[in-house]
């Protein structure tokens, strides 16, 4: 067995691992890059980058069949194992930046092997022990399958084998209605299956429900079923043919079954116990630095066991090279952490819901809003539905939720002024070129001050003098 002696080991070459190596090799570290799977991980392979390539696929579809403008539709005749190589093609195309020649190219050693703790300073993969200085835990999760009664005998897919099928599915059950959910039953649809989604409590109910209800009647007036309330009982059948039984004796038939009910961390067979690195099944026991119970040991992405999107685990690795690499101070926050569900229409989220920060404020908190049904440009190109309100407390927003056309581009503003501390007046003072999707966040800022100029008995007093005295 070789030895191998560098500064940092990383365990895992998803959007984390890979940030971190990235960062601390260009910086002068030496680095050791363990990865038993694919290079880019989960999101690279089977999660953010081809879900979006699908929904593409998609959209593209229902926008040729729907028509408008006095341009007619017609049937957009969608060829579904077309649309898979298109995933695929996107897949390849980012493939590079994420590989293991890339990477070996910086000057990072690159192991393609499973790895486990040996010692609080040690690491074997395959026929390599690394000692390192330090650690870092970037292992992301994998889909977690619930032990639903049938359902292990029964024919199924997640988010790791769905976008290998190249035959569409006749009729598609998927069970979860959260953001992977939706965003799989939308792109099915649009790519002409049947669907149906069923949900043990509220689809999409981790959103602001105002936001949620939007996106789930729009998903409704497209053709997909979503039935809420509908906690599995039982799974049976065959390829091709699949029933589904509620609690409540509800009982729904497909050819394909989709299990989309959330993640489960990857930390099985990492002995992190050898290492004195705590952990549970929310993933590794960390600090607001992400350091481990063993000091040397770091985690970030899905294995810290917080918020689970590919971008947290890239502003993680952000968090740790400070101390790793200059012995400064760092510590993770999540509340200007943004996320997207990517449906059609978008829904994001920065900081806050609405009911978050009236539990958290009160009387201390102003939601300003803006609506889409007032964007020129939205009414200019039919996407007028949807809405931004931002939650204010003091002057300064600390939340915002945006549902409607390109909301996930929207959002970034609001996650830009939450991440430093700006006021409402640096939206409200920002100059937007006309006509934009974007000037709805300026609205949203002018919505806040508005009372406080037009709806004040002050202002105008003063108003009224200065036009008395003022030559």
């Amino acid at each position: 067995m070789s030895v191998i002696e560098t500064d940092i080991c990383i365990i895992g070459a998803g959007s984390g691992g890979l940030s971190v190596a990235a960062g601390a090799v260009q910086m002068g570290a030496r680095v050791v890059l363990i990865e038993g799977h694919k290079m880019g991980g989960d999101c690279l392979n089977y999660g953010c980058v081809p879900s979006k390539a699908l929904l593409a696929a998609g959209h593209k579809a229902h926008e040729t069949g729907e028509g408008a403008f006095g341009v007619a539709g017609h049937d957009p005749a969608p060829d579904f194992a077309a649309a898979k190589d298109h995933v695929e093609a996107v897949i390849g195309t980012i493939a590079p930046v994420d590989s293991e020649e890339r990477f070996a190219g910086l000057g990072v050693h690159v192991i393609r092997e499973r790895a486990r703790f040996v010692s609080e300073t040690e690491v074997e993969a395959g026929p390599h022990r690394i000692r390192a200085r330090r650690f870092v835990i970037a292992t992301g999760s994998r889909p977690f399958v619930p032990p639903i009664p049938g359902l292990a005998e029964t024919p199924h897919h997640t988010n790791e084998t769905i976008f290998a099928l190249r035959e569409r599915p006749r009729h598609l059950v998927i069970i979860g209605g959260g953001p992977i959910g939706m965003e799989m039953a939308q792109a099915h649809r649009r790519l002409g299956s049947e669907v149906t989604v069923l949900e043990g409590a509220k689809a999409l109910g981790r959103d602001d429900p105002e936001a949620a209800a939007l996106v789930l009647d729009a998903l409704r007036a497209e053709g997909i079923a979503i039935e809420e309330g509908a906690k599995v009982a039982s799974v049976s059948g065959t390829e091709g043919a699949v029933t589904i039984e509620t609690e409540d004796g509800r009982r729904f038939e497909g050819s394909h079954l989709l299990v989309a009910v959330g993640r489960q961390v990857n930390v099985d067979g990492l002995d992190l116990e050898t290492a004195h690195v705590g952990y549970d099944r929310k993933g590794v026991t960390v600090d607001r630095g992400l350091r481990s119970t063993n000091r040397r040991v770091y985690a970030v992405g899905d294995a810290a066991g917080g918020l689970q999107f590919t971008h947290v685990a890239g502003y993680h690795a952000g968090v740790i090279i400070r101390p790793m690499l200059f012995g400064l101070p760092a510590k993770a926050r999540t509340d200007h952490i943004p996320w997207v569900t990517y449906t059609d229409p978008e829904l994001a989220q920065v900081g806050l819901t609405e009911a978050e920060a009236r539990k958290l404020h009160g009387a201390k908190l102003f939601v300003a809003r803006a609506d889409f049904a007032h964007n020129d440009r939205a009414i200019a190109t039919g996407q007028a539905r949807g809405f931004a309100k931002v939650m204010v407390v003091k002057g300064r927003p600390v939340g915002a939720t945006i549902v409607g056309p390109q909301a996930g581009e929207l959002i970034q503003t609001w996650a830009l002024a939450i991440a430093n501390g700006l006021k409402m007046s640096a939206v409200a003072g920002m100059v937007a070129p006309y006509p934009t999707l974007g000037e709805i966040n300026k609205r949203a800022a002018g919505a806040y001050f508005s009372p406080k100029l037009f709806d004040s008995a002050l202002v105008k007093r003063v108003v009224r003098l200065v036009q008395r005295a003022v030559p």
